[in-house]
């Protein structure tokens, strides 16, 4: 039996940068980081209803690379927040890369608003306000 969505795993070109963003800027809280063997890094990033798995190979990473639609992959990953436009401009205030500005959804049943902003590795990253009910 399922009991709950746990976490999503990704790298980092440097974690400092990535905890700063994501827990400084974006909301989310640093439950855990470590070293995690061979000189990379480990953190895990609570986002309210499941965690962010964040690793800083000691080798480093290079830029993300967006998924064509005709490639099998991870798109973007989702934060809901109560208001998009508040946080767009938290953001854009701190210098983040605004890759879409705030609009209306597309699916008006499940989501109110969005945006997508860049995290500092590329990562496409969408904040939205849920549908009323949800």
């Amino acid at each position: 039996m399922l009991v709950g969505f746990e976490h999503v795993g990704m790298t980092t070109s440097d974690m400092d940068r990535a905890v700063a963003f994501y827990c400084d800027l974006l909301g989310l809280r640093l439950a855990l980081r470590k070293p995690n063997g061979s000189g990379s890094e480990l953190a895990f990033l609570d986002a309210g209803g499941g965690m962010l798995e964040i690793v800083a190979p000691a080798a480093g990473v290079g830029r993300f690379r967006d998924v064509p639609m005709s490639e099998a992959g991870m798109r973007h990953l989702t934060l809901a927040y109560d208001n998009v436009d508040a946080m767009i401009e938290k953001l854009e205030a701190a210098g983040v890369e605004i890759a879409e500005r705030p609009r209306d959804a597309h699916n008006p049943e499940m989501i109110r608003r969005v945006a997508f902003v860049r995290d500092p590795d590329g990562v496409l990253v969408e904040l939205i306000e849920r549908a009323p009910g949800r």
